[in-house]
């Protein structure tokens, strides 16, 4: 943004008694140029006054010193009406000169109701604005494509206009919410605006992505048509009366603003993500305000209040007994717990006897931390576990007595084909299926065979092919086994049975 300069004189009004007239003067100026009247002489700017709310006595020689003011501040000039018709020396007087507003005048007026509308106004951030803004952008886009010059314009001055309205209200919420997250006055008068205050920026926030997407999509499929082209084009459908390098330049500003708030040209950070953050922040602000609210309404009264009233209290009781028992009942003081203990051996100690007196009596470390007394009792029993493990060493003989009777009866004793095995305990038949899959998951040697042997190396089982392709059946008790009629040899470590 480029520094702000205006002309030094331009909001200097005279003070005085009479401070509010030059304001007045140019509000009736501004009252007259929306009706078009561009010239006023003394009667005219007397009446324009009375409309404007002056209703204050006012001479001639006041209000043309009020006016000579002006003028040299430059924001009137004195124009001279040659097309009136003036009778006698002292009405050509009177009517002949008349004041105009001054460029500059007509800019100290605009940014006095500028100011005033800042005053009054109150920020939002409002959804639809981008929407428009997304909707205006996809129309410029097929303006671009076949639509006239006239289009084109209208359709930019609306893109600027949604987004100007968008700047504004976006700085006007800010600054609001800022003051807002400082106002600590009445957190109670404040709460239902700070709820309210989050969920419409949660609101926000839920929508906010979804434009932002559509925004710089838009805005990157205009940047290929050429940003440039489009403000040549709405140059032209602009019907401007000269050639006005200016304008242009204000296009090109407004159209970088846009791009830096939500498709920077370099690959910096969007301005709309400082939106981003800022919203997110204030909610956590905010939420915290509610806890403090919420916290400080939960609690009935303070620590203060509480001993003020107790201390009401102690004055109105009348009766000494009645003291003590507020006394008691409000801090919890009592006899000492350790006063029930007795001595080893109470017979040694007289009943009339003095604590002074009397031995000590020893007290646990208990009684203070968690308010009893140490108690001894007999340890729990310890299980005993030898039948249990006896049982478990018998089952473990028996298993194992199983296995090698397994193995025994499926010792070979030399080669035979698998179709020997006829008929099969369903626990042998599962032995010999392990001993199969070993076997067939090693490799074959040069000769054809498979050779395999247990994990302990107790078993050894040799595999070859069937020769004529037979198959071999085996019955269990659990169903009949068909498969090729393998040559195997098993042995075993202690020989075969």
């Amino acid at each position: 943004m480029d520094p702000i300069r205006v002309p030094p004189e331009m909001f200097r009004f005279p003070d005085g008694s009479k401070s509010g007239l030059p304001l007045a003067i140019l509000h009736a100026f501004g009252e007259a140029n929306e009706r078009l009247e561009t010239a006023l002489g003394i009667d005219d700017i007397r009446r324009k006054l009375r409309e404007a709310g002056w209703l204050e006595t006012l001479d001639d020689g006041e209000l043309v010193k009020a006016l000579d003011q002006l003028r040299s501040q430059g924001h009137l000039d004195i124009v001279q009406s040659h097309a009136g018709d003036y009778r006698t020396a002292s009405e050509y007087e009177r009517r002949n000169l008349q004041y105009a507003l001054t460029r500059q005048g007509e800019a100290a007026i605009a940014g006095l109701i500028r100011a005033n509308e800042v005053l009054s106004a109150t920020g939002a951030l409002q959804t639809a604005t981008l929407d428009a803004l997304g909707d205006r952008l996809g129309a410029l886009t097929r303006q671009l494509e076949d639509g006239t010059d006239k289009r084109v314009f209208s359709t930019l001055a609306e893109i600027e206009g949604h987004f100007e309205a968008f700047r504004d209200n976006t700085k006007r919420f800010n600054g609001d919410l800022q003051r807002l997250l400082r106002a600590e006055a009445d957190l109670a008068a404040f709460h239902e605006v700070k709820a309210s205050t989050v969920a419409y920026l949660q609101e926000f926030l839920n929508d906010l992505e979804h434009h932002t997407h559509t925004i710089a999509t838009r805005l990157k499929e205009i940047g290929d048509y050429g940003a440039e082209r489009v403000h040549r084009r709405a140059l032209n459908g602009a019907n401007l009366p000269s050639a006005n390098p200016r304008w242009l330049e204000v296009r090109k500003a407004r159209w970088d603003v846009l791009r830096e708030w939500f498709l920077p040209e370099d690959g910096a950070t969007p301005r709309v993500e400082d939106l981003h953050q800022v919203a997110r922040r204030a909610i956590i602000t905010l939420l915290q305000v509610l806890d403090r609210i919420t916290e400080s309404r939960r609690r009935a009264s303070s620590s203060v209040a509480d001993f003020r009233e107790l201390a009401r209290w102690f004055t109105v009781v009348p009766a000494q007994e009645d003291l003590h028992r507020l006394w008691s009942t409000m801090f919890g003081l009592s006899s000492a717990r350790h006063a029930h203990l007795a001595h080893a051996d109470p017979e040694v100690v007289s009943t009339t006897a003095s604590w002074l007196d009397a031995p000590p009596v020893e007290v646990s470390e208990l009684l203070r931390s968690a308010g009893r007394t140490e108690r001894f009792t007999r340890t729990g029993r310890v299980r005993d576990v030898a039948a249990i493990r006896a049982a478990r060493v018998h089952q473990a003989i028996e298993e194992r007595a199983e296995l090698e009777a397994a193995w025994n009866m499926l010792d070979t004793g030399g080669v035979v084909r698998l179709s020997a095995f006829e008929k099969l305990d369903h626990t042998v038949f599962e032995r010999l299926l392990d001993l199969l899959g070993q076997a067939l998951g090693s490799g074959p040697d040069a000769s054809g065979a498979r050779r395999s042997t247990t994990s302990d190396g107790q078993i050894e089982i040799i595999l070859r092919p069937s020769r004529n392709g037979a198959v071999a059946r085996l019955t269990t008790t659990s169903g009949v086994f068909r498969g090729p009629d393998y040559e195997i040899e098993i042995s075993t470590a202690g020989g075969g049975a």
